[in-house]
């Protein structure tokens, strides 16, 4: 069965990035792109600028953006991909969940409000279930969920690898691609030859939300996970892809190997976006690098390497392309699992 797709916020980074994840799609087709009130009514080749290295799929160019607004979204759309701003997205997300909409995410708001999922399909597909407690609150007939941060996303894979370990605290300080602030969130005066020691709530983001993604979900409320998240988040002058160097401390004594043998123990999906293996695990310690690496399993994997035995746990490096697997790509597989478990 076809599913009928539609993108809030189709004109912005994100929303570009969704569009070229969409084409072809097996399993989706969009049917809808909205955008400001300024875009409505033009085509969508005329309304965007186009930042992606390929060209606008045909089938879309022409597409009339409609405005943000459901009444301006057909009926017959069963899923909508958000990727607004968050500001924006906070106000207009519910209305489109009250409408009989799914939503599926990438904007920050809501995500750690106890009744929206916030999910990585491969490591808490169950928290879906959450989505019963949010409709019986909010008197909703469609949903929201959420995606994760996009430095969250690149470790907490790694993290619920090691869960078994009994997983204590992590330390981690992050690398982050200019993409991942929007094609003007850093100027090229202030990221050329330097970096950039603090992004503004990108800390809390990964501190609360880890906690969240690795926690149980029994049915009527969620617990999040106890372990201790402390971050420190800088922007470098990558294009793509976010690497970040992490300490995690564990129970268990654990060696490298250990660690290895559980990143790649973690499972895929049989879903169309979901890559084989999730964590790509390189031996060469030089590795993962985001201009070698960022596109492991089509930029929807998650890279890791260098893996260290410390006095108290591992220290080691991970990798992900911050505007697929960190954004728009983790919408979609995100909409892939609604659909796939009968949420639409």
């Amino acid at each position: 069965m076809t599913v009928r797709v539609g993108i809030l916020g189709a004109t912005g980074a994100v929303g570009q990035r969704a569009i070229q994840l969409l084409d072809g799609h097996p399993e989706f087709e969009l049917a809808a792109v909205t955008a400001s009130e300024s875009s409505a009514g033009l085509s969508y080749g005329e309304a965007a600028k186009w930042r992606i290295d390929a060209p606008i799929p045909e089938s879309v160019a022409d597409l009339t953006v409609r405005e943000t607004d459901p009444d301006a979204v057909p009926d017959d759309v069963d899923l909508l991909f958000s990727s607004l701003p968050s500001g924006v997205a906070a106000e207009v997300e519910p209305g489109f969940a009250e409408a009989g909409y799914v939503l599926s995410s990438n904007s920050s708001n809501d995500r750690m409000a106890d009744d929206v999922p916030l999910v990585i399909p491969e490591i808490n597909p169950g928290h879906l279930d959450l989505l019963e407690v949010q409709r019986d609150e909010r008197g909703w007939d469609g949903a929201l969920v959420k995606n994760p941060n996009c430095s969250t996303i690149t470790m907490v894979p790694t993290l619920s690898a090691l869960a078994q370990f009994g997983l204590e605290r992590v330390h981690v300080s992050t690398l982050q691609a200019v993409s991942g602030g929007g094609y003007s969130g850093v100027t090229s005066m202030e990221i050329i030859d330097n970096v950039l020691p603090h992004i503004g709530g990108e800390e809390s983001k990964m501190e609360t939300e880890s906690k969240k993604l690795l926690g149980t979900f029994d049915g009527a409320e969620l617990d999040h996970h106890a372990v201790e998240v402390s971050a420190s988040c800088n922007r470098v002058p990558t294009i793509d892809g976010h690497l970040e160097n992490v300490w995690a401390e564990t129970a268990d004594d654990v060696s490298a190997t250990d660690v290895e043998d559980a990143f790649r123990g973690v499972e895929s999906l049989d879903l169309p976006s979901s890559p084989d293996p999730l964590i790509e695990v390189f031996d060469d310690p030089n590795r993962p690098q985001p201009r070698l690496d960022r596109m492991v399993g089509d930029g929807m994997a998650i890279a890791a390497g260098g893996v260290q035995e410390t006095a108290s746990g591992v220290q080691y490096n991970t990798l992900a392309h911050n505007t697929i697997r960190g954004a728009a790509g983790a919408a979609v597989l995100n909409g892939e699992l609604l659909a796939s478990d009968g949420w639409i």
